[in-house]
């Protein structure tokens, strides 16, 4: 689907209502896989407008992780990965199980491809591509 940037937060809540509505087994997790500046980030933070998170989004590109508190059942808190400069076998040392055990936990992932080892091989991935300066592709795709 090639969406504009101008469309990015239509495409958020459209997103945000397609999310499941009962508690998992365990986290919701979705990874966001692209180039740098593909728009990864300004998904998540369309995504956390659209749950009614209240705090600004950042990247947590120097932290890891961060965690924003939502009210959009079964979901209390949204959790944002930025994994890459994660190494593959550094996850643990995020509280990556701790996060994921959670089923009330969402977690947006960036750069997935760096957890190998941890990332759940069920959770979907949207791949974003750079079309030009206004427009990116964004694709669904299973792990």
């Amino acid at each position: 689907m090639r969406v504009t940037l101008g469309e990015l937060d239509e495409f958020a809540t459209q997103f945000v209502k397609d999310l499941p509505a009962q508690e998992g087994p365990r986290a919701h997790v979705i990874g966001l896989s692209g180039e740098l500046g593909a728009g990864k980030t300004t998904f998540v933070q369309s995504v956390a407008h659209a749950l009614g998170a209240s705090h600004a989004i950042t990247s947590p590109t120097f932290v890891f992780a961060q965690r924003y508190e939502i009210a959009h059942p079964p979901f209390t808190s949204l959790i944002h990965v930025d994994a890459y400069r994660l190494k593959a076998w550094e996850a643990h040392t995020i509280g990556w199980q701790d996060f994921l055990k959670d089923p009330k936990n969402l977690i947006l992932v960036e750069w997935p491809e760096n957890m190998l080892l941890d990332f759940p091989q069920d959770a979907p991935i949207l791949k974003f591509t750079v079309v030009d300066v206004g427009a990116r592709t964004i694709e669904y795709a299973r792990t």
